[in-house]
């Protein structure tokens, strides 16, 4: 019986043979039915009508004893067929299923052959037995060597994949700006999955997120776009520009289901939105664009654009895994660009806060020339809270700040713009640098203890307070934790000093505000008429690569250099000491001292007896004609008579008398006690109560300062033809 059904299997193989092309067709018809994923692609389908043509060729030769089992392989066309199939990423029980099919076609085919040979029902149970062994030892081996040509191929597309998204972290997202993200996807996307990828990006409203498209045009602009051909040619839109898309397929489509999409392009099939103008025509015909993949970029729930990858020189269309790989890249350049854009809004809106906070000018005042320069960090780490001012005091003083806040973003200029008012309340009273330094330093500890918040804990600042006086030319400093400025000498007044033109302070600096307990110190020194005051933070002399001892002493070679003015000197500094992209913010303020001559200054020594007040009336009178101010005569008399009877009635020797005249006139009366006047509300038949009322009534402004031997009382009147903003004349 073995002879027979050996030889009727041999019979089955020789007349089925002929038929094999017949046959393969109709055994891709029956797993086609049953496997309709394996034709989704076209060069799949062909390897798939091949692969079935090879099976059943070898299957017959092996019936008919031409091959021997143990010799079987898989036909060529199997491992090509399961070398795509793992390219496109279908799944491996794709392909044994197909086998299965397969088997159970060619087993069937010849089952009904053996049945049209012989009605024996032995002979044909003997036949199935055999068919079915070598039929299982075939599928066995030709499956086991396919599955494993698909492993390794799968194996690789998974690496490569890992490569390029691991590729793709390390180029994309290098910096918080959109643009640059948007192009690092786009160069990604062109050398690693197409021949020209474009990034087109939904407008932001400040301070939001793109809203989700609703009803009308989707309205974009191209962020960024990249090509294998030089200038980007065949793209219809500059970068930069504006273009919009008609809801439906395409982007809107993309975006609104939030999928990427696939097109494929042939000459009588274009996508509508692809053409929306002739120039876009153009472009496909011209660079043969025939695969295009829309990929939408979501971050947050929120849409954000879409990435168009477009192939034109590379002839095969966008598989599954690549759509996957594209879809990959893209949601991790969408997170960088989400991370971007709201770094932009928080720096914009850190940077609005800051502006609205720093002096939008400096005053002009006759002791200085100032120019100041204030540059945000450009690094990740946001806006810092450096700041600088200038505030005009009493007696014709002016007192410079610098500070820097510790930390970064809102916070920190919400903070700056906090300790700058306090500053200049503090600076209101009049206080010796040291002491306002303490009181500031109070300020820093009570928002410490008494606000919760994250940063609060760890609230600290430098600043350093100085101030100038044109008439003694004296600059008093301190300084809590914050580098000391350099003075630069007028050149005659350099050249006995070893230093030259250039020094740096030497002064003692007290802890950071907030540290508190620890005491401040002022330091005097005399400041010749023209020299400059460089106060600046320490972001000025600090960089990457550049140590602060470096920092200074390049510092010190622009300042020996000089310039013409002190906004000359600050964009000379700053331009020749600052990187591209300072690491850190900087706050740069430079002053030019000028000073009052004996011609601007008048000053009478008093005794401590009443009758004395008429001579300082007197005084006071001669002074204004001799200064051509005899229409402030009348004022100046009662504010004189008051300031001087009270000095002489509460104050202690030594009493005296100095009229300034210099943006304003100023009336100053000094005494050595410490008690401050008051204004009160005098009653109607009281003899006395009223002097300060009409000194605040007559004059602009007045107050009193403290000083190591006692206090200053002031009054300030404005000159004629000048109002309370004008600046009047400025000192010598």
């Amino acid at each position: 019986m073995g002879i027979d059904v050996g030889a009727m299997l041999r019979e089955v193989s020789l007349r089925l043979q002929p038929q094999t092309e017949e046959l393969s067709a109709r055994l891709a018809v029956f797993v086609r039915e049953r496997v309709p994923a394996l034709w989704s692609h076209e060069d799949l389908a062909g390897l798939a009508m091949q692969t079935g043509e090879q099976h059943l060729d070898a299957m017959l030769r092996l019936l008919g004893h031409e091959i021997d089992a143990a010799d079987v392989e898989a036909p060529p066309a199997a491992i090509a067929f399961a070398t795509r199939l793992a390219e496109l990423g279908g799944e491996i029980a794709e392909l044994l299923r197909s086998y299965r099919l397969a088997h159970v076609a060619i087993l069937r085919l010849v089952r009904g052959e053996v049945a049209s040979l012989t009605s024996d029902p032995e002979l044909q149970g003997a036949a199935a037995a055999v068919l079915t062994d070598l039929s299982f030892e075939y599928v066995d081996r030709a499956s086991e060597q396919a599955v494993a040509v698909f492993q390794r191929t799968r194996d690789r597309r998974l690496q490569r994949h890992l490569l390029v998204v691991s590729d793709a972290s390390r180029k994309i997202g290098t910096s918080l700006d959109v643009q640059r993200t948007a192009q690092e996807l786009a160069e990604v996307g062109v050398e690693n999955l197409a021949d020209f990828v474009a990034v087109d990006l939904l407008d932001a409203p400040p301070g939001g997120d793109a809203p989700i498209p609703g009803e009308g045009p989707l309205v974009m602009h191209r962020a960024a776009q990249h090509s294998v051909l030089q200038g980007c040619p065949e793209s219809a839109v500059a970068t930069g520009g504006t273009h919009g898309y008609e809801q439906g397929p395409g982007p809107a489509e993309a975006i609104s289901s939030g999928r990427a999409v696939r097109y494929l392009i042939s000459s009588g099939r274009v996508p509508a939105w692809l053409v929306r103008s002739e120039a876009h025509r153009r472009s496909i015909d011209t660079f043969g664009v025939h695969s295009v993949l829309v990929v939408p970029l979501w971050a947050r729930g929120y849409p954000l654009g879409v990435a168009q990858f477009v192939r034109h020189r590379d002839a095969r269309a966008f598989d599954d895994g690549e759509v996957l790989l594209a879809q990959e890249i893209s949601s991790r350049a969408a997170v960088h660009i989400d991370h971007a854009r709201q770094y932009a809004q928080q720096r914009a809106t850190a940077l609005a806060l800051q502006e609205t906070l720093l002096p939008s000018r400096l005053p002009r005042h006759g002791a200085v020339e100032t120019a100041a320069r204030y540059l945000p960090s450009e690094t990740t780490s946001g806006v810092g809270g450096d700041w600088y001012d200038v505030i005009p005091l009493s007696g014709a003083r002016i007192a410079l700040v610098i500070g820097d806040v510790v930390g970064r973003g809102l916070y920190a200029s919400a903070m700056m713009g906090r300790l700058r008012t306090a500053v200049r309340t503090l600076a209101d009273i009049d206080l010796m640098p040291d002491e306002l330094l303490t009181h500031l330093d109070d300020v820093v500890t009570r928002l410490q203890h008494e606000e919760n918040g994250p940063y609060l804990n760890e609230l600290s600042a430098t600043c350093l307070y100085a101030v100038y006086d044109p008439v003694s030319q004296v600059c008093s400093l301190a300084s809590a934790g914050h580098l000391l400025p350099a003075v630069v000498l007028p050149v005659p007044e350099a050249a006995p000093t070893a230093e030259g033109p250039v020094r740096f302070v030497d002064a003692p600096v007290g802890p950071p505000l907030g540290f508190g307990g620890l005491p401040f110190e002022t330091a005097q020194f005399e400041v010749p008429k023209g020299t400059l005051l460089v106060l600046f933070t320490d972001g000025l002399i600090e960089s990457r690569g550049r140590d602060p001892g470096r920092g200074l002493a390049q510092l010190r070679e622009l300042l020996r250099a000089g310039a013409p003015s002190p906004d000359d000197l600050c964009e000379k500094v700053v331009r020749q000491l600052m990187p591209a992209r300072p690491a850190d913010d900087v706050a740069l303020l430079v002053a030019r001292t000028r000073a009052l001559d004996a011609d601007h200054v008048a000053t009478l020594d008093l005794p401590s007896d009443p009758a004395v007040v008429s001579s300082a009336r007197a005084f006071a009178a001669e002074q204004l004609t001799a200064w051509s101010l005899d229409e402030l005569g009348f004022a100046t008399e009662i504010i004189v008579s008051e300031l001087v009877t009270n000095a002489i009635r509460y104050g202690h020797q030594p009493i005296k008398l100095r009229l300034i005249l210099q943006s304003v006139l100023t009336c100053e009366v000094w005494d050595a006690a410490s008690t401050s006047p008051h204004l009160r509300r005098a009653a109607t038949f009281d003899e006395g109560g009223r002097g300060l009322l009409l000194v605040a009534q007559l004059a602009s402004g007045w107050g009193t300062r403290y000083t190591r031997e006692g206090k200053v009382i002031w009054a300030e009147q404005l000159l004629p033809g000048a109002s309370r903003n004008g600046n009047g004349a400025q000192g010598h």
